[in-house]
């Protein structure tokens, strides 16, 4: 919609999103989805004809027994594990077996390619109308005077050495201490005992469970920190817009850094960069195999998790919602975009000052092929809350504290501290991309110009 313009509607009609403005090019592009959206349909009924109806009975048909297969390997072991590997293999190839007998493959592919176009142009429409999704920056001041860095050389297949992160720190005024030797190092003690000797910014070039320790030292403190990506996934780094591929960009930030005020997770009193998962991945986590052969002790203890033999029952409590025995269950610092239930893509923003949960239960191979509509699913309940607690049936659980397996007396509680991390980042650095934006055909109609039945829109 143009600038000034209003809608009206009936009543007992929806509201209008609120703020929705439409550019022209915007507006185009809102039509064309539509336009390509029926011709997808109009191909397969005016070419297929009646036996459209058989090729998209047939696809969803082969999509729920997969999915229903892909539940049976995990949650089965033996012959029948690898019989539905077979039937999770065949079903795709013979939905295109019989599509191409009956000469109606290249009608569903032409179909499929202008349903992808549809949903291309849908997403350009829709991308400029996405709330305010950059971090706002600040000085980063006064310059640090003593900054100290914890580095672990075997992190990230030893990135720290591979990039020369040591020398080039020190060549910056940085003192590092470097994690070595067989005993385990209680890196929070060694950040608070640098404080206490002077250190005016703590960083660390480590894996995201060291980061949230000495992250949490760092805000204790009120003292900047920093990030360099020498882990092996990096995912804070990542929704902190730093180069992944290079953690020695990451010192740029004592050179010529800006900073940013990111929210803490805390869990039963510990930090946490990123989330803190519960169920079955943290019971996998837990298990002593899981380092050297994760494949394989997933494969054997999914299992039992799924079919609730193994693990606590846990039921959740986030405001007035409760989640009952969901068999996973991610509380993460800030929500991940939108579509993923599995935590494993990027938070735009890390200062909205919220929890994002998502729990997720699959007891049968019926739920399992729910769980293709994401977040819409039954079985999956997606929330944002300042605070969470978790209860169980056991005195203890096992919880994935940023991946790194910790022991938990229960109830757990889960909270957000608003802005108490002061993160110094490159000013010049990748950055994070904008967020795609997820298909809505309601807000796309507005965009395009078009009411709902009972509504019109005035242009004046």
């Amino acid at each position: 919609m143009r600038q000034g313009s209003s809608v009206r509607h009936d009543a007992g009609m929806a509201d209008v999103t609120p703020g929705l403005e439409s550019t022209p090019s915007q507006r185009w592009l809102a039509r064309l989805s539509f336009v390509l959206a029926g011709a997808a349909i109009v191909i397969l009924v005016v070419v297929a004809g009646l036996k459209s109806l058989a090729m998209l009975g047939v696809g969803v048909a082969a999509a729920l027994v997969g999915l229903a297969a892909a539940y049976v390997f995990l949650s089965r072991r033996g012959l029948w594990r690898w019989l539905s590997l077979a039937v999770f293999v065949l079903a795709p190839i013979a939905v295109v077996v019989v599509y191409a007998f009956r000469d109606l493959l290249w009608v569903a592919v032409l179909s499929a390619v202008v349903w992808l176009l549809a949903g291309i142009t849908a997403r350009l429409a829709l991308a400029g109308n996405q709330p305010d999704w950059r971090m706002p920056e600040h000085p980063a001041r006064p310059p640090a005077r003593h900054p100290y860095f914890i580095m672990n050389p075997k992190s990230g297949g030893g990135k720290v050495g591979k990039f020369d992160l040591k020398r080039k720190a020190e060549d910056l005024g940085v003192e590092v201490f470097l994690i070595g030797g067989s005993e385990p190092v209680d890196v929070a003690k060694v950040a608070r005992e640098a404080v206490e000797r002077g250190a005016d910014l703590l960083g660390v070039a480590g894996g995201d469970g060291t980061q949230a320790l000495v992250a949490g030292i760092a805000a204790g403190y009120g003292i900047p920190f920093v990030v360099i990506s020498a882990g092996t996934r990096n995912h804070f780094a990542l929704d902190l817009g730093l180069d992944r591929e290079d953690p020695s960009a990451c010192l740029g930030a004592l050179s010529d850094g800006v900073e940013l005020r990111v929210d803490l997770g805390v869990i039963n009193g510990q930090t946490f960069v990123n989330n803190a998962s519960f169920g079955a991945y943290a019971e996998i986590v837990e298990t002593p195999a899981y380092r050297g052969d994760k494949l394989n002790t997933t494969l054997n203890t999914l299992p039992d998790l799924l079919q609730g033999h193994r693990g606590a029952r846990l039921r959740v409590r986030a405001d007035s919602t409760e989640i009952e025995a969901p068999q996973a269950l991610l509380v993460s610092n800030n929500p991940y975009g939108t579509g993923d239930i599995a935590g494993l893509g990027r938070r735009v923003r890390l200062d909205r000052g919220s929890l994002g949960v998502v729990g997720v239960t699959v007891g049968s191979a019926w739920q399992a092929a729910g769980l293709l509509r994401g977040k819409h699913s039954t079985g999956v309940k997606v929330l944002t809350t300042k605070q969470v607690e978790i209860i169980a049936d056991t005195p203890q659980i096992p919880v994935g504290v940023d991946g790194e397996s910790v022991l938990m007396s229960t109830p757990v509680t889960c909270a957000i501290s608003p802005g108490a991390l002061r993160v110094w980042v490159p000013r010049d650095r990748p950055g994070v991309p904008a967020p795609k934006p997820s298909v809505s055909w309601s807000r796309l109609r507005h965009l395009a110009g078009v009411p709902h039945p009972g509504q019109t829109i005035d242009r004046r």
